[in-house]
């Protein structure tokens, strides 16, 4: 669905060139959630906006389905973006208009007729919660509710493509988690394909299909969101998981005398399933758990410890456990 190859963007200032896209090649298939990771300048935010080129590239290519967006003439690039909704993370409603007149207002842009604009405007407030606020201004509202106010306003003209820029940044806990599960359901039920900007690694274990990470405006990895955070290869993203809950740390010294480290990774039923014990069992060995958690990624359960083995044979635990379909990595 979506398609950058070799994008380049340099900005240019009194203090000389920054490049904040570096040759960047990526691909978003129709109906995925991708998240884009990585530290502040990592080049996030440059990259959403190349796609529905509000940033246009030094070079490169970007295409959305079938259209080359950077080869678009100005009221071609217009017709296109109208396939292609954004929402950011400070909302950018406008102050002096009411919630309902918010929504309609890409739709009046377009030239649509006002019986069209007002059904289409209910059916959004209606799907969105916010039926009840539609004489409101944006200033009586909380900021969980603004920002649905954004999502109602990007999928007024049905749009193929959401682009999210840290659309949850500014957001509290509880709020952050009521709008990730909205775009979840939207993703799911209009089939749309979501493009997620955000530094929170939370975020996109929570709703990510895929997940590219920068650094520098570069893409230094990506890959299916579990694979990604279950089996980090950069040590960018390592670092990133290490500060947030996807990091697994122990105390090297608590370590037993002779134990062999390791790390293992239980994904779907098999998480809740006894398999260490049974394996420590059948190869007479004693373990040490020395960190661990359960949790799920994008809905699918996985455990994840790090253990160390003593006595009995440890060959065959590492042996038993991988034939059982256990990941287990020597440290």
């Amino acid at each position: 669905m979506i398609r950058l190859e070799g994008v380049t963007k340099r900005y240019r200032s009194a203090a000389g060139e920054r490049v904040a896209l570096d040759a960047v090649d990526l691909a978003v298939a129709r109906g995925q959630v991708f998240g884009v990771v990585g530290r502040s300048g990592a080049g996030k935010s440059t990259l959403i906006r190349t796609i529905n080129r509000l940033e246009t590239p030094n070079a490169g290519k970007v295409f959305v389905g079938d259209q080359e967006i950077t080869a678009l003439k100005p009221a071609e690039l217009r017709a296109a973006r109208r396939r292609i909704g954004m929402i950011f993370q400070h909302f950018n409603l406008l102050n002096a208009k009411t919630i309902a007149e918010n929504v309609a207002f890409p739709l009046r842009l377009e030239g649509r007729p006002a019986a069209e604009v007002a059904r289409r405007t209910a059916e959004l407030l209606d799907q969105l919660g916010l039926a009840e606020h539609a004489r409101k201004h944006p200033a009586q509202l909380s900021g969980g509710q603004k920002q649905r106010v954004g999502i109602a306003r990007a999928l007024a003209c049905s749009p193929e493509v959401l682009l999210c820029d840290e659309a949850t940044s500014a957001l509290d806990p509880e709020t952050t988690d009521e709008i990730l599960g909205l775009l979840d359901g939207l993703n799911r039920d209009l089939g749309l394909t979501i493009v997620l900007i955000t530094h929170q690694m939370e975020v996109v274990r929570r709703v990510c299909d895929r997940v590219a990470v920068l650094k520098d405006g570069r893409l230094v990895e990506e890959g299916a969101t579990a694979d990604v955070f279950l089996h980090p290869r950069s040590p960018v993203t390592r670092a990133m998981l290490a500060e947030g809950e996807g990091g697994e740390t122990f105390d090297a010294s608590v370590v037993p005398a002779g134990g062999r480290l390791a790390k293992l990774t239980f994904r779907g039923g098999s998480t809740y399933e006894p398999e260490l014990s049974r394996v420590a069992r059948s190869a007479g060995v004693d373990y040490s758990i020395l960190s661990g958690r359960i949790s799920r990624i994008r809905g699918e359960p996985y455990g994840q410890m790090v253990v160390a083995f003593t006595g009995g044979d440890a060959d065959a635990a590492v042996a038993q456990l991988a034939a059982r379909g256990v990941v287990v990595e020597a440290l």
